[in-house]
């Protein structure tokens, strides 16, 4: 197998195995830590049904739920950055349009995790 690649990809190190297996789990424990959030999220949101704009208000307030909330966000953005991220990898073949494809989605994903964190703050100090 090694005969098969070129000798500037030897000396550069790339194979299948180099860059994909972090990432491949990054995607799996994000999608992990996002069971028991997004099942506690919808329980909670559930059991409110019918709250009004106060009560919802008192619940972020909370710090545990502003905790737990914020490790939601952080999860659902990263893991749909890394799920995007891959998709254009796989099906954007020019050079210049997947890097800054890729680089739009991760500046994306930061500026709505970032509003979404700071919302959630804010509330939490707010209160």
């Amino acid at each position: 197998m090694r005969a098969l690649r070129t000798p500037l990809a030897r000396v550069r190190g790339l194979g299948s195995a180099k860059g994909g297996t972090s990432h491949w789990w990054a995607q799996r424990l994000s999608s992990l830590a996002m069971i028991p959030l997004t099942v506690w999220f919808v329980a909670s949101v559930v059991a409110m049904a019918g709250a009004d704009h106060a009560a919802m208000q008192a619940w972020i307030a909370s710090p545990l739920v502003a905790g737990l909330l914020i490790l939601l966000v952080v999860a659902t953005f990263y893991h749909g950055y890394l799920g995007l991220q891959v998709v254009i990898e796989d099906y954007v073949h020019h050079e210049g349009v997947k890097i800054a494809s890729i680089v739009a989605v991760k500046g994306l994903a930061i500026l709505l995790s970032l509003s979404a964190i700071l919302s959630i703050l804010s509330i939490l100090f707010q209160g």
